[in-house]
């Protein structure tokens, strides 16, 4: 009975193992079918992140790029000649080979695009197809020769996909574009509703009146303003080889000297161009020469960053020249925020606040030692102006040699142009309107705090409202700051 009923089991176990056995089958085939999915979502997951990291790195490629040229565009000083008067602009972007096209090429191709460079990098300029920014200015200041665009296109061909290839997949092309602006707010008021304000980052506590030393030539009274104040305008736009003001503003050379005597006489503000002029090499004057008062700035409330250790032990004014003022805001029309002040400072005695820190600024080895004595040197005879590398420049010896040509240096300011027009005499604190600011190179300083200067840069206010467009360069920085848009 017993063994009857386990042949019963048995069988029972058996027909139900042969019943599940077609199943067992199927659940095979749907795994082996599964995994195929998977793996297919799995490769899939790999190319697209691929893909998309690529596509960022293009981005990045192409912004940085487009930057790179604006940058040129900026510091070259052409948006000072708005109707390309002297054909300054052919230099600066009129081709592929020239300065702000090849330098938007050089830095995206150094950027790796899904691990090798891009395949092509195209630069146009103004929302077009034009590779040659020069035939976009007209004979007077128009939409591109006030507010310059550079667009670069970053693509690179057959990025591998490393699953997809199994579909006949063989690449994948990327690609990303880029625009930058120049931003002058000198003419932006004739191609739009208002200028917008702007405000330098780093400006150096000098204000400087409307009046250019230079226009007329050697003019002592009566010289014309920089900019226009009631719309920023540049009064004697165009570019100037050797240093005086024959065909514009940009590269004129003249000397900023203190507003107070140094012959400890005390302060006798006059906000006009002088006659006379401390020689840079002794106690004597020479009369005639062309010359601008500054006035010096409130101190920084906050330490400024980047001063060299020769500096690093002045006052907060001295430190803010040698080094970076991020505290003191230095903004288009905004009479309460800027202020001069006569009382704190005195270059009663050689190597004053501005000499010690001007040295320092600039790595001049002395204020009385015939010059060039270490600073960066500007070779204004051809445009665009050089740059070269002084024997004091802290990069010698590491990336550069004496003499190398070199595209920022500490020697390049931005100091505030405030409204003189009613020929007040500043006493005590007081408060000015920045009507505009200029950008030089100081070739050198003297023991009477009185410094050589070369125009690289200048810009008006105009009479806009708004947030202020802001450069924030710690070296070179700009007046005509650059910024990535979305273009219309």
């Amino acid at each position: 009975m017993k063994k009857a009923f386990v042949r019963r089991l048995d069988k029972s176990r058996l027909d139900r193992s042969r019943a599940l056995s077609p199943e067992k089958g199927v659940t095979m085939v749907l795994v082996a079918l599964a995994m195929v999915g998977v793996i297919a979502m799995a490769a899939l997951s790999i190319d697209v992140i691929t893909i998309y990291l690529a596509r960022e790195e293009a981005q990045r490629s192409a912004d940085t790029a487009a930057l790179a040229a604006a940058r040129v565009i900026s510091l070259s000083g052409i948006t000072g000649d708005p109707s390309n008067t002297t054909s300054s602009w052919q230099a600066i972007c009129g081709g592929a080979l020239k300065p702000a096209s090849q330098a938007a090429s050089t830095i995206a191709l150094q950027n790796m695009v899904g691990g090798s460079t891009a395949n092509t990098v195209a630069v146009t300029y103004g929302g077009t197809t034009n590779t040659d920014c020069s035939a976009l200015v007209s004979s007077s200041p128009n939409a591109f020769s006030t507010n310059p665009t550079v667009t670069v296109q970053v693509q690179r061909t057959n990025l591998p996909n490393f699953f997809s290839r199994i579909w006949s997949h063989s690449g994948t092309n990327i690609s990303a574009t880029a625009t930058a602006e120049v931003f002058n707010s000198s003419y932006s008021g004739t191609v739009g509703s208002q200028v917008v304000p702007i405000k330098p980052a780093c400006v150096k506590p000098w204000f400087v009146p409307n009046y250019d030393p230079l226009n007329p030539a050697n003019c002592t009274r009566n010289c014309t303003p920089f900019v226009d104040r009631t719309n920023g305008a540049i009064s004697n736009p165009g570019i100037s080889l050797g240093g005086n003001n024959a065909t514009g503003v940009i590269g004129e050379n003249f000397y900023l000297a203190a507003d107070c005597s140094h012959l400890g006489t005390g302060c006798n503000p006059n906000p006009r161009a002088i006659p006379i002029q401390a020689n840079l090499t002794g106690n004597s004057f020479v009369v005639g020469y062309p010359n601008l008062l500054y006035y010096p700035g409130q101190a920084p409330t906050a330490t400024p960053v980047a001063v060299p250790a020769s500096a690093s032990g002045g006052n907060l004014y001295e430190q803010a020249i040698a080094g970076c003022d991020q505290s003191t805001v230095y903004q288009c029309g905004v009479g309460l925020a800027n202020t001069v002040d006569m009382m704190s400072y005195n270059p009663s005695t050689q190597n004053g606040d501005t000499a010690l820190g001007v040295q320092a600024l600039i790595h001049q080895g002395s204020t009385t030692a015939s010059q060039p004595d270490g600073q960066d040197l500007l070779i204004p005879s051809a445009f665009p102006f050089q740059i070269q590398a002084g024997s004091s420049n802290p990069l010698i010896g590491g990336i550069l040699s004496q003499g190398s040509p070199i595209s920022t240096s500490t020697s390049v300011v931005s100091v505030p142009i405030f409204d003189s027009t009613n020929n007040v005499n500043l006493s005590g604190t007081s408060n000015v309107t920045v009507v505009g600011f200029l950008q030089v190179f100081i070739n050198q300083v003297d023991q009477w705090d009185t410094m050589n200067v070369t125009v690289l840069n200048v810009t008006g206010c105009g009479n806009g409202s708004g947030p202020p467009v802001s450069s924030n360069a710690i070296a070179g920085t700009s007046p005509v700051p650059i910024r990535l848009i979305t273009p219309q």
